[in-house]
């Protein structure tokens, strides 16, 4: 049954996958998985060629193949239009999915990390999914979530139903040797995960740059990630200034490595964030530095600037989009988190393209998904639409 499983799971990422390989809009590791799923595929069911075996497979196909339509919606129009009415895509490049109250039996939490009671059953991936179509979202990266800790198997299942809506950037654990680690990245990245998440505060370690530190499993597979031309973020939660040594190190340590930084560094309307925005702008001089455009309602500190985040706007991302350029700019919302906020997700959505609104296209389209899909891939084979 297991088995059985594993190859309609297999097949329906491949499936969606065909029609972007033959556009090339996929890296040769997919087309290469594409390959090599569909020959291990064939060579299982050959082995497992009987008659009971086979009309089982296909009753589970058809259901798994089902589901898929079901949660892609096939060449369906979301509610606030397609993508080729925009002229742009828009990728939402920061979101977090987990298991809600009944899934957590099968996908359960980590010691400690239930999530909380008033977003726990709102944030599994098809409430994701309804949100999305509302507000004209194309598809998201999905970031590992805390509270699965380093369980990746919920957002794994999330992107196996939906892999042309749905990528994930996973969570990378410290207490791992470099070898282990590296092993892992390559183990989800055949899962369809597209980047890795550095936590700092997930280090136990003496150095003040954990990260980087040396023969240690961060600097493993920031390195590695720019071999495999994967993107690592990092959620400088308490200040940017606290961890900007350490980014430097990282840096230096390996230039061709994609780095971004979570939700505008996490420099809060203050007067240390002010400071740490600073660090933040000079960074622009690596062209490898990328920041997220998500979350305005985590930085507002001491202004308490309320939505629509004028402020925001004013003092923190106008003067990226100068320094940094569109193209290094990505968008985001930080689902479920944004829910408790006034204008929820398709208000934040709205608002960020209300900035753009004043762009050229060609960095309308960067912001809002261009260079999400330039980091992370093409999304979308098919066209989304609500669930029901």
């Amino acid at each position: 049954k297991r088995v059985m499983r594993w190859i309609c799971r297999e097949l329906c990422w491949v499936c969606s996958q065909v029609g972007a390989c033959i556009r090339s809009e996929v890296s040769r590791v997919t087309m290469f998985r594409c390959m090599s799923l569909t020959a291990l595929i064939c060579l299982t069911v050959s082995i497992n060629s009987n008659s009971a075996f086979v009309k089982a497979l296909s009753k589970e196909l058809s259901n798994r193949m089902s589901t898929s339509v079901s949660a892609s919606a096939l060449a369906a129009t979301s509610v606030r239009g397609s993508s080729s009415e925009r002229g742009y895509k828009i990728i939402d490049s920061h979101l977090h999915v987990w298991a809600d109250e009944a899934e957590s039996k099968t996908y359960p939490y980590a010691d400690g990390q239930t999530p909380p009671l008033n977003l726990q059953n709102l944030a599994s991936w098809t409430q994701l999914l309804n949100q999305m179509v509302n507000s004209g979202t194309d598809g998201a990266l999905i970031v590992q979530p805390i509270n699965h800790g380093f369980d990746h198997s919920y957002v794994a299942a999330a992107i196996a139903a939906s892999p042309s809506i749905f990528k994930g950037m996973m969570l990378h654990d410290p207490s791992m040797s470099p070898d282990a680690a590296v092993a892992r990245l390559e183990e989800l990245l055949l899962l369809g995960f597209v980047g890795v998440r550095f936590n700092p505060y997930l280090w136990d370690s003496n150095d003040d740059r954990p990260m980087s530190e040396q023969n240690g499993g961060g600097l493993a597979v920031y390195r590695t990630c720019g071999q495999l031309n994967l993107p690592v973020g990092i959620m400088c939660f308490k200040g940017l200034d606290k961890h900007y040594s350490d980014i430097i190190r990282l840096i230096e340590a390996s230039p061709e490595t994609t780095l971004i930084l979570d939700h505008f560094g996490f420099t809060n309307l203050n007067e240390i964030g002010d400071e740490s925005f600073k660090l933040l702008l000079s960074l622009s001089k690596y062209p490898q530095v990328h920041v997220k455009i998500s979350a305005s309602f985590r930085i507002t500190g001491s202004t308490g600037d309320p939505f629509p985040y004028k402020l925001v706007k004013t003092q923190r991302f106008d003067p990226l989009l100068q320094k940094f350029g569109a193209d290094r700019l990505l968008f985001g919302t930080d689902f479920p988190f944004v829910l408790e906020q006034e204008g929820g997700y398709g208000g934040i959505t709205q608002l960020v393209e209300g900035w753009a609104s004043v762009l050229g296209e060609k960095e309308r389209r960067a912001l809002m998904g261009g260079t999400a899909e330039r980091l992370f891939g093409k999304w979308g084979l098919f066209r989304l639409a609500k669930i029901g």
